[in-house]
């Protein structure tokens, strides 16, 4: 059996055989209590159940892992052909792609990226209530778009759509009175250009109009649900980007400072990781304290003679400063100078002055406090008995005595 740094027992029957393995087990029986067992037990499956996820390219939470999402942005119909991080600086600028190529496609990349979005951000920032996050981009999604000044989806003008063989914008109308106005030619195109049958004879004025506004206004219906249902997507991916806004910028240095790297380089920085992370689970064990000592620099107790040499096992209260507690004499003579002696006296109505030097109970500050006060009224200056005149004889009396000898005219 040998004893890890950890404090762990580690058996060792690499190169036992089944004997010598139940020998072994019967000479050094292990008995633990039930209770004990099933308090491990469950601290374990707790701990595996709430154990958050990151992949290697996130970074424990540093970084984000969008390369799913960008391999899908290119495959879309008509995309940019992007760098990875070229995709990181400009993802979020969804108002710059055409209207035209916001399809069912394009929809489903922003149901992934959204998706993704919204699950780093339930791990990295798990106090952030994502159903108030929600309510709010809706209800400021409603305005901007019932005002039609949401970014990327403007509303246009029907009179830019009269030209004849053009697409027709179909959220630009509300009603098929509006969709009238423009005349039988200028539906029958746009019936062509979605793809709907208007037959093969010439059409005239009586060839059933009120068939195609019906089949216009289903268009139009469907059309603007679908452009809202994306234009709302849209919307959540702004908010989300701005929140981990600092995610971003530090993925897109650390790209950056991959593609600067070698192979070797690549792997010397995975392995740092990996023994700073060791590093990490070690200092987040269990200090071992059981005087109480204070922490060093290194986060561990510091050594016994040095909390006994600087006095720290000694505990001065100051009832000025709340009944407050300091450690050693070195930290008890600062705190005079400190913000909370200084509140607590101003509370007093008592100057903070050298005076009060290490008077800590609150009678005896106040006590002191009059004490001073009536010192430095009997050593003020009063002119009744200090100001000297001089009479006419030459003699030299105070202000009292001379304003007597004046009321009966002797000067």
């Amino acid at each position: 059996c040998q004893f890890s740094s950890r404090g762990h027992c580690r058996l060792l029957y690499k190169d036992m055989d089944a004997r010598e393995f139940v020998h072994h087990f019967e000479v050094w029986p292990v008995v633990l209590h039930s209770d004990v067992t099933h308090s491990c037990v469950t601290l374990k499956s707790f701990t595996q159940a709430h154990m958050v996820d990151f992949t290697d390219e996130e970074g424990y939470g540093r970084y984000l892992d969008l390369h799913d999402c960008y391999l899908k942005y290119i495959n879309l119909k008509g995309a940019e052909k992007l760098e990875y991080i070229t995709y990181l600086s400009s993802f979020d600028q969804l108002f710059d792609i055409p209207k035209d190529r916001k399809n069912a496609e394009y929809k489903k990349y922003l149901e992934m990226l959204l998706e993704y979005l919204q699950d780093y951000t339930d791990r990295v920032k798990p106090l952030l209530d994502q159903n108030d996050l929600y309510g709010k981009v809706l209800s400021e999604f409603e305005k901007k778009w019932e005002n039609g000044t949401f970014p990327g989806w403007p509303k246009e003008t029907s009179s830019a759509l009269t030209h004849a063989g053009a697409h027709l914008d179909l959220s630009a109308f509300s009603s098929w009175e509006e969709l009238a106005s423009l005349g039988l030619d200028r539906l029958k195109s746009a019936l062509m250009a979605l793809g709907l049958k208007c037959g093969g004879q010439q059409m005239t004025e009586s060839c059933r109009p009120h068939l195609w506004l019906l089949m216009i206004s289903t268009v139009i219906h469907r059309d603007t649900e679908r452009n809202k249902e994306i234009a709302f997507l849209e919307a959540q991916v702004y908010e989300y980007v701005e929140i981990l806004g600092e995610q971003r910028q530090l993925t897109h240095e650390n790209v950056q400072r991959k593609q600067a790297r070698t192979g070797e380089e690549r792997e010397e920085e995975e392995e740092e990781q990996v023994s700073e992370s060791e590093s990490e689970d070690e200092d987040n064990e269990i200090i071992y304290n059981p005087k109480n000592l204070p922490l060093g620099w290194d986060g561990k107790p510091i050594p016994y003679w040095l909390y006994k040499l600087h006095g720290l096992n000694i505990n001065y209260n100051c009832e000025i400063c709340g009944n407050y507690t300091y450690r050693g004499p070195k930290a008890f003579q600062r705190h005079f100078a400190e913000w909370r002696h200084a509140h607590g006296m101003r509370c007093l109505g008592i100057p903070n002055t050298a005076h009060f030097a290490n008077v800590t109970q609150i009678e005896d500050a106040v006590s002191l406090w009059a004490k001073l006060k009536s010192q430095k009224a009997s050593e003020r200056w009063q002119p009744d008995t200090e100001e000297e005149y001089e009479d006419s004889s030459g003699n030299v009396v105070n202000k009292k005595t001379y304003e007597d000898l004046k009321r009966q005219g002797l000067l």
